[in-house]
């Protein structure tokens, strides 16, 4: 503190550090130097250190200077301090030792006083011990004088076995009951209590008699005052759970015992549903005194409800659960799985039905806690159902994905098997008939994993070699490591077995490729219908992020149309080898003419009509199938590639013919040049230019089609050149003939 109080001389303005950090408490030499360097050299560093280690010496000898006075005589100053300090040292020790025996007075009394203190506590504890045990003395002879009086009066002793209090007596011993039983839970371990105990039990036995008694004497005679003395009675003394008991035991468990039977449920096509109707109705013709007694009823009055009971939750509930455990096993066997389903959503109905009935929503919820109610949800086997439904689609999918390439049934909206299966597979997993509530996190995942099931599916028809006949199969090994994908395999489980060494790979024609193209373009149409189906049903569950379900649907509809480019690809390919199939056929045009003497050529060749066969069926066959521009553009690619080559071909017969004809003027000019009589110039036109025609209306029949077919020769790549190319030719052939 004191060095931070010190100015330290101020230094020039070219120092390269700051004076004030020589003052920080936690300089550190290294960092200082670290920090300086970041700026200056250590050569700079140093001089401007002696520099101002100069400045700091001459200001402490300007200091000394200046309190020169004060430094002499400071010895001086202290000259008989010691004498000073032995004459203190006396009087302070005499005080020290009065202030320790005043201490110890003070202890000591503290010490007396906590001693009474202690004693008058126990005192306190031991009088309140009496008390109570006075208190249970009085109240065991008040009860039992009551229990006398009223035995004195109706003749009888208190061990009888019929119940004889009336309510009011009942509330009365009750109260006091209630007393004796505080006071004696205080007083536990008592000696005197131990002797008093054998008198509360009896009161004890009596009173839980009389109660019993009297509750059953006002359910059997409707006697609503009588019931609602009795349950307050019951609340008094603490033992509500022990009404509700007797209330499950005598007024509700011959009823479940009656209502729930196994044959008549078997025996009746909605057995079921009745025997469920059945216990639904005991709540409204048989609790409904005790409703509006204990403020479950509507027309209970705030006045007169006996708060703390709930019969609905703690008698009406757990017997109609032990009934259905007990007398109906199989209702929760679920081999059958389209049963199983029927049984939990009439169950699930009526469990909801009843909890309607509960008074309030504090009850639902005590309902819902309730070990009964845990226990009839646990008996409902689920993930069984779950693996048994799972089997069911997932099977149906894969025998329909190995039969992928057949035709879709009449009046499906899709083309092939496999479609229909896999948008039937997902409309079932949300079906009412399918669906479960608490199942559909497992929904969701089978559902994505259709739709994963599905793409990979396409990716092996991207695989296969393409044919003209439908599902024609070719003997071929697979290549090593190659696996196929089901939905059960992404699903976790191991069938066993490893694919065989040596198996037929499925060819695949472009018709079929089309088929993939409008499935998957019609599924991608249909998702936002399956996700509001989805939406519907997780509402019921509570579900709402629906975002995320929204994302999930959208990746996987983004996975499939990921495969169109591909098909659309192969699809073109195909389409152009099958049309150029036909076009090289313009190799042959020059072995018609040439030294056939064949006239001249008016019309087309019938290999151009046979070259856009393809296209033409493409249109009339699957126009409809497909959206007009996917079709359009499958045709111009098709046509673009089977031009191009087509203009390559032509391009060397015109090539050949020109050389061809080259050769023969030269062979005529040496004819000429030889011969005494020279050969005239021949009439009509020559197999080349013959050639040249027919290539001409060859191509220009070609571009006619086309457009026919509602394409442009100009979007029809290297078709332009080509008709060039032709008339050239042509153009040429004219002014030969010329």
């Amino acid at each position: 503190m004191e060095r931070r109080r010190m100015n330290l001389p101020t230094g020039p303005d070219t120092l390269c550090f700051d004076k004030d950090e020589f003052m920080k408490e936690d300089f550190d030499v290294d960092h200082f130097v670290s920090d300086c360097r970041k700026r200056v050299q250590l050569e700079e560093l140093r001089d401007d250190l002696e520099l101002y280690y100069k400045l700091l010496k001459t200001a402490m000898v300007e200091l000394i200077n200046k309190d020169y006075a004060d430094f002499v005589n400071l010895s001086t100053n202290l000259v008989g301090m010691d004498r000073a300090l032995n004459q203190l040292s006396v009087p302070l020790g005499q005080l020290r030792e009065e202030v320790l025996s005043l201490r110890s007075s003070v202890s000591e009394g503290i010490r007396a006083v906590d001693e009474r203190m202690s004693k008058q506590e126990d005192i306190r504890k031991k009088k309140m011990c009496v008390l109570r045990l006075i208190q249970v003395i009085r109240s065991v002879e008040k009860i039992e004088k009551i229990l006398n009086s009223q035995s004195s009066k109706e003749t009888s002793s208190l061990e009888a076995s019929s119940p004889l209090l009336t309510g009011q007596i009942l509330e009365r011993i009750a109260t006091e009951f209630n007393q004796l039983q505080f006071h004696a839970v205080q007083s536990k371990g008592m000696p005197l209590l131990d002797k008093v105990r054998p008198r509360i039990a009896g009161i004890t036995a009596m009173l839980q008699q009389s109660l019993e008694g009297l509750l059953l004497e006002g359910l059997q005679t409707s006697n609503i005052s009588i019931i609602r003395h009795c349950l307050r009675t019951y609340a008094t003394i603490d033992k509500t759970r022990d009404a509700e008991a007797l209330v499950g035991q005598v007024l509700v468990k011959p009823y479940i015992d009656e209502v729930i039977v196994q044959q008549f449920v078997e025996s009746q096509p909605n057995g079921l549903q009745l025997m469920y109707n059945k216990l639904l109705e005991f709540v409204p013709h048989h609790c409904r005194l005790l409703r509006e007694v204990t403020g479950g009823a509507v027309s209970s009055e705030k006045g007169t409800i006996v708060p703390g009971y709930d019969f609905l939750v703690n008698s009406v509930w757990p017997e109609i659960v032990r009934g259905l455990e007990e007398k109906l096993p199989s209702l929760f066997n679920p081999g059958d799985p389209d049963t199983f389903h029927e049984k939990y959503t009439v169950s699930m109905d009526f469990v909801r039905k009843f909890e309607r009935q509960c008074g309030s929503q504090a009850s639902v919820k005590r309902l819902r806690a309730h070990p009964a109610y845990l226990s009839l949800s646990n008996k409902w086997n689920l993930p069984v159902y779950f693996q048994i439904r799972f089997r069911e689609v997932a099977g149906s999918l894969e025998a329909a994905l190995a039969d992928g390439l057949e035709d879709a049934p009449a009046g499906s909206p899709y083309c092939l098997l496999a479609s229909h299966k896999t948008w039937s597979s997902l409309r079932r997993c949300w079906s009412d008939e399918m669906f479960l509530p608490l199942l559909a996190h497992r929904l969701w995942r089978l559902t994505l994993q259709i739709l994963a099931r599905f793409s990979v599916f396409i990716s092996e028809l991207l695989l296969r070699p393409i044919s003209n006949e439908n599902s024609k199969e070719v003997k071929k090994p697979l290549a090593a490591g190659s696996k196929e994908s089901s939905v059960s395999q992404g699903a976790g489980e191991d069938h066993g077995g490893r694919p065989s060494e040596a198996q037929p790979v499925v060819c695949v024609s472009s018709t079929q490729l089309v088929f993939a193209v409008a499935d998957l373009d019609r599924l991608q149409e249909q998702l936002p219908e399956l996700l509001e189906t989805i939406k519907l049903k997780l509402e019921v569950v509570g579900f709402k992020n629906f975002s995320s379900i929204s994302a999930a649907l959208e990746d996987s509809r983004s996975a499939l149309s990921a495969h169109v480019p591909a098909l659309s690809s192969r699809i073109t390919q195909d389409l152009s080898e099958a049309c150029f199939s036909y076009l090289k056929s313009a190799l042959e045009v020059p072995r018609l003419y040439r030294r056939t003497n064949k006239e001249v050529p008016t019309t087309a060749s019938s290999y151009v009509d046979s070259a856009l066969k393809p296209c033409r069926q493409l249109q009339s066959r699957h126009g409809s199938k497909v959206k007009p521009a996917v079709l359009q553009q499958w045709l111009r690619g098709a046509l673009s590639s089977s031009t191009h080559k087509y203009f390559e071909t032509v391009s060397d017969v015109l090539s050949s013919v020109k050389k061809m004809e080259e050769s023969l003027k030269r062979l005529k000019q040496a004819r000429r040049a030889t011969t005494s009589n020279p050969v005239g110039p021949s009439s009509g036109m020559s197999d080349d230019d013959k050639i040249r025609l027919q290539l001409a209306l060859d191509v220009e029949y070609l571009g006619e089609q086309i457009q026919k077919m509602g394409l442009q020769t100009s979007d029809i790549k290297s078709f332009p050149a080509l008709a060039e190319l032709v008339l050239a030719a042509k153009d040429q052939a004219a002014a030969e003939q010329s």
